[in-house]
């Protein structure tokens, strides 16, 4: 299936990213322009999936662990190499992570995917809209643009106060990439107690 290509050949440049970043710059240019792609395909194999017709519970569970794979890889090491990050950032992260989809697939043995099972239209609007997801998802991209970015733009232009701002402005959105993260995973819980909690004798 092409859409699940797609979702690996993202996996695979995110670990080739990690493995060449902070070479030199020029590696370091192509990495970010690399990144810009991973999170440009996170959209295509969704397009490419519905167009082929080649929708499926498989393809919908692998894009979801595809999309955590990649952003729990990059925390992870943007929080190892970059002192401006805190390893509370990552930590959130994945624990919200683990969280949602360990409620969303207790959700799946009853034959709701992970869009499927919100019930109200807040929840809705907050997980599944296009609006939400694709907010949610140019906050990461320019997250893990700009991290790497002004570490390129430190060591070209070191002590310059427009890249010390430009600096600010990248911590900035990735507290606010995280914190959506957060706000996001709080419905999935909501709507997935009914699958959790007991039924009544």
């Amino acid at each position: 299936m092409a859409a699940n290509a797609i979702t690996l050949f993202r996996l695979f440049l995110t670990f080739i990213v990690i493995g060449l970043f902070r070479r030199n710059v020029y590696i370091d240019i192509a990495c970010i322009v690399t990144i810009l792609i991973i999170f440009i395909l996170d959209s295509v194999d969704g397009i490419v999936a519905r167009k082929q017709n080649q929708t499926s519970t498989f393809g919908a569970v692998f894009d979801i662990a595809a999309d955590r794979i990649v952003e729990n890889v990059f925390w992870i090491y943007f929080a190892v190499i970059d002192d401006r990050i805190s390893f509370w950032l990552p930590i959130a992260v994945a624990a919200r992570g683990f969280l949602t989809d360990g409620v969303r697939s207790i959700a799946l043995t009853e034959g709701k995917t992970a869009f499927e099972m919100s019930s109200a239209a807040w929840s809705r609007a907050l997980t599944s809209s296009r609006f939400s997801r694709g907010l949610y998802g140019l906050t990461k991209m320019l997250t893990f643009i700009f991290l790497p970015a002004t570490l390129v733009l430190k060591d070209i232009y070191p002590n310059v106060q427009i890249v010390n701002t430009f600096s600010l402005v990248s911590v900035i959105i990735a507290y606010i990439a995280v914190a959506m993260c957060i706000i996001r995973g709080i419905p999935v819980l909501v709507d997935g107690w009914r699958y959790i909690k007991p039924e009544p004798e």
